[in-house]
């Protein structure tokens, strides 16, 4: 087995099964980079011959239904409680308006509420109407960025920009990190009456929680073992699930594989960073990985790891990246300027890479957090997808300076592992998601 595991770290072309899409297996490395919390209109509502901002977009209405006259005034919800945001005017027109007017790239706006249940009242049926009703952070949620002088915009105009990618599951950061890597929902079976949330008898929203009624984990829990935030109680504290995940799938079939991530080593030495996000390490949440095991010493690493990775050209097939808090994007404790460059630095990095020449990058966004977004989301199933959120594929095969609008959600990336290395799905939605076809060309001439 261990020489399995060395000779696909050097040559995933050995473990390859038979793939569907043809081209395909001339990858052979996968770079999955995740962000964090903007929806496709707000960071790419304005790119040509995008599925971008309308012209007359559907107006919010109260919870009531009536259309407001003006947005409700924009708070800053890093105050405790919420004040009024002074930088933006207090009577915003009823539409989508540009943050960067008043507020730059570079500058922290505050987060908005981005929950399982909230989500799905604010896509309202696939109206879309109710975000800002529901926002703790008021007319912010109709913000969006011009975009055109942000660094990732040039990786957008020169390979492939997905404009039909939902994220996988509705509601925040915890639920879809899961999603991508199980296309599962985690189970808390012995959760508190106070841990989960209350509907009523045509499933509006009482009382929230980060469990359902029926006990499957939604919203933000700590990991069972460390790293997790300190002082959460061992009962408030997610068990560890038993599901399989992507990793097991690659590992079962000798494919090397790594999730990376920003202050991960100092983290689990029990100093983690002011930023450092617990429940963004969703392999962590589950027994092949918890603390002590082998599969985390295997395969969870530090970001220092995955730059030398990069520069020697010796990632393994599958790897996943997720920058520290600071630098991944969310609003409230970062902003989005200081993660767009990181982003673009490493992007960079990788094309001057050993690795460039035979790899696919994806970079996306975990969900739309809180951001309006204007494309009703398809119906699939109780837990998904959700808003609609940028996605970019670069590699020599991504087509260039392309728009692709095929229908896609988070659990592509899973379909597109699967189909390269010939993998047993993981459930249902990965099992009939489109794994990113339409963004290549391997027919194209290197670039």
């Amino acid at each position: 087995m261990r020489f399995l595991l060395l000779l696909s770290l050097l040559s995933p072309l050995s473990c390859l099964a038979e793939t569907t899409q043809k081209g395909l297996e001339q990858v052979q490395h996968i770079i999955v980079i995740y962000l964090e919390n903007h929806g496709f209109d707000n960071l790419y509502g304005r790119f040509p011959n995008a599925d971008g901002l309308p012209e007359h977009p559907t107006p919010q209405t109260d919870p009531n239904g009536q259309p407001y006259v003006s947005l409700p005034p924009v708070m800053n919800t890093e105050h405790k409680p919420a004040v009024l945001d002074s930088r933006f005017p207090s009577d915003l027109p009823n539409r989508p308006f540009p943050i960067d007017r008043y507020v730059p790239p570079e500058q922290k706006t505050g987060d908005l509420v981005h929950r399982f249940y909230q989500n799905q009242a604010q896509i309202h049926g696939g109206l879309n109407d109710r975000f800002a009703a529901i926002s703790d952070a008021g007319g912010l949620a109709m913000g969006y960025y011009d975009g055109s002088t942000l660094p990732l915009r040039k990786y957008a105009q020169r390979y492939t920009l997905a404009d039909h990618f939902f994220q996988g599951a509705f509601g925040g950061s915890f639920l879809n990190h899961f999603w991508l890597v199980c296309a599962c929902t985690p189970r808390f079976d012995n959760a508190t009456e106070a841990m989960r949330a209350v509907l009523d008898k045509d499933g509006r929203l009482i009382k929230d929680g980060a469990v359902t009624p029926d006990g499957y984990a939604v919203n933000t829990l700590q990991p069972a073992t460390i790293p997790f935030k300190l002082g959460t109680s061992p009962a408030a504290r997610l068990p560890l699930q038993p599901m399989d995940t992507i990793g097991d799938r690659l590992s079962e079939n000798g494919i090397a594989w790594a999730w990376y991530s920003g202050g991960w080593q100092a983290a689990i030495d029990g100093h983690p960073g002011p930023d450092f996000q617990f429940h963004h390490q969703p392999f962590g949440y589950f027994s092949r990985y918890a603390e002590g095991t082998p599969g985390r010493a295997e395969h969870l690493k530090d970001e220092a790891e995955f730059l030398s990775g990069i520069d020697s050209g010796h990632l393994p097939a599958v790897a996943f990246y997720k920058p520290i808090g600071e630098l991944n994007e969310h609003p409230g404790y970062a902003d989005l300027m200081a993660g767009e460059q990181h982003i673009a630095e490493l992007l960079g990095r990788i094309e001057k890479s050993p690795l460039w020449h035979n790899a696919v990058v994806i970079v996306t966004y975990d969900e739309n957090g809180g951001f309006w977004d204007h494309v009703a989301p398809p119906a699939k199933d109780r837990w998904g997808p959700g808003t609609r959120v940028p996605t970019l594929v670069i590699s020599p095969w991504a087509k260039r300076s392309h728009v692709d609008h095929t229908e896609y959600d988070t659990t592509s990336i899973l379909k597109l592992i699967e189909t390269r290395f010939g993998l047993q799905p993981l459930g249902t939605r990965d099992e009939n998601a489109d794994g990113l076809s339409g963004a290549f060309d391997f027919d194209q001439p290197p670039d």
